[in-house]
């Protein structure tokens, strides 16, 4: 996926990653990104000739008919990430049967009704790809964050599928795995975090050069590292936090 030229969506992009992510695209050359988010007036309004390249939409990927909307009004996307997603605190014990529901809606049905919706639009520009925003606690759970992680590994074995139906289709499917950001979803974690624009730019380069699977900042490549010589180390580590 060649990032000049191209056509993004992001969805999420009012803030943390999403919104590094908005910039990130500009930087490498994007023709135009599409910045979405449930309130649009509170996505950040840029200056000078980047302003002209974004165009904000209304979306909450929870709801068909917003999605609906979004593809019918961005015919030209090549590139869709998936980064918008809700974090709930509890551990399986405590999180209630709506926490999960609102979690999984959001950061498992969002991205499968995302690539449903826009897979189509993707195919008749030619070909492109789909990059869904995970997280490393998509391979190892933290108790903590219980439904968070459990959604996050719903939607890394959603990306594999979607990966071995769409490839069909000339769309290429990314995994994203950050670790620890420094975004306000991350505020209550008190470990040392990457800051978003490192992320995002990380993020880009790495869909720029066709990487499957994106580890975009220090910890998540030293967790990647970890979990593919030894998977139940990084889970007893996990638990520990």
């Amino acid at each position: 996926m060649k990032i000049k030229d191209c056509t993004a969506l992001v969805t999420g992009a009012n803030r943390g990653i999403g919104r590094a992510l908005v910039i990130a695209l500009l930087e490498a050359g994007a023709r135009k990104v599409y910045a979405t988010a449930r309130e649009p007036k509170k996505l950040p309004r840029l200056q000078g000739p980047q302003a002209e390249r974004v165009a904000p939409l209304a979306l909450d990927v929870t709801k068909p008919e917003d999605v609906e909307a979004a593809a019918r009004a961005a015919q030209d996307v090549t590139l869709l990430i998936n980064n918008a997603g809700v974090l709930e605190f509890g551990d399986a014990t405590q999180a209630s049967s709506t926490s999960m529901r609102n979690v999984f809606e959001a950061n498992v049905l969002g991205v499968l009704e995302m690539a449903r919706s826009f897979a189509p639009v993707i195919e008749a520009n030619g070909g492109g790809a789909i990059a869904n925003v995970l997280s490393v606690v998509a391979l190892a759970s933290m108790p903590g964050i219980a439904a968070y992680s459990a959604s996050k590994a719903a939607a890394w074995s959603l990306t594999q599928s979607q990966r071995a139906t769409l490839a069909k289709k000339g769309i290429a499917l990314h995994a994203i795995f950050p670790g620890p950001i420094d975004t306000d979803m991350a505020a209550d974690f008190p470990i040392q975090k990457t800051s978003p624009e490192d992320c995002a730019r990380a993020i880009v380069a790495a869909l720029d050069a066709g990487a499957a699977e994106i580890f975009p900042d220090p910890m998540a490549l030293q967790i990647a590292e970890a979990w593919a010589q030894d998977p139940k180390a990084v889970e007893g580590q996990f638990a520990a936090m």
